[in-house]
């Protein structure tokens, strides 16, 4: 039997509390808090503040992360380096952070699913260009003018019935 005090007007004992289980913070919508280890001193340090973007291309979907730091740019577990092996996408997911003259000042956290190489840099992009918006909205006007807070909308078009593709036709024959 547990030593907790059971009073008369409550039906179950309330659930023992162990001193292991970590307490959730209070999140915001816009950031997240997060608890940071105690520096040597014995002194909490001070909790990191995430701003969140979401981006879309394609059949990918890319949920971004970001907070000031030293530049860190990580995909999944990966280094960035890592994760795009084309040139062509390494350079346009850090796109909006040389736009914005912030390469290198923020570490970015990306969580990226679905599509091909292609569609995941474009959300990657989308995402990242968000989340830069969120934690500095002076920085929207340099965004827009390099296009990166618009969504591609384009997809691929559907099959049609009685075709071998969206568009394609069988081959017409005479005779």
């Amino acid at each position: 039997m547990s030593d907790l005090p059971v009073t008369p007007d409550s039906t179950t004992p309330p659930a023992p509390v162990t001193p292991n289980e970590p307490t959730a913070a209070p999140t915001t919508p816009g950031a997240v808090a997060s608890a940071t280890a105690a520096s040597d001193q014995g002194a909490p340090a001070a909790p990191k503040t995430y701003f969140w973007g979401t981006g879309r291309r394609k059949t990918a979907v890319a949920r971004v992360r970001i907070r000031p730091g030293s530049g860190k740019f990580m995909i999944g577990r990966r280094e960035m380096d890592k994760y795009f092996s084309d040139l062509r996408h390494r350079m346009d997911v850090i796109a909006p952070l040389k736009a914005t003259n912030t390469f290198g000042r923020w570490d970015v956290f990306v969580n990226v699913g679905g599509g091909g190489p292609t569609g995941q840099a474009g959300a990657v992009v989308l995402g990242v260009a968000r989340a830069l918006m969120k934690a500095d909205p002076t920085l929207e006007p340099k965004l827009r003018d390099g296009r990166y807070l618009t969504r591609d909308a384009r997809k691929v078009e559907r099959k049609k019935p009685g075709q071998p593709g969206a568009r394609k036709r069988f081959q017409f024959s005479k005779r």
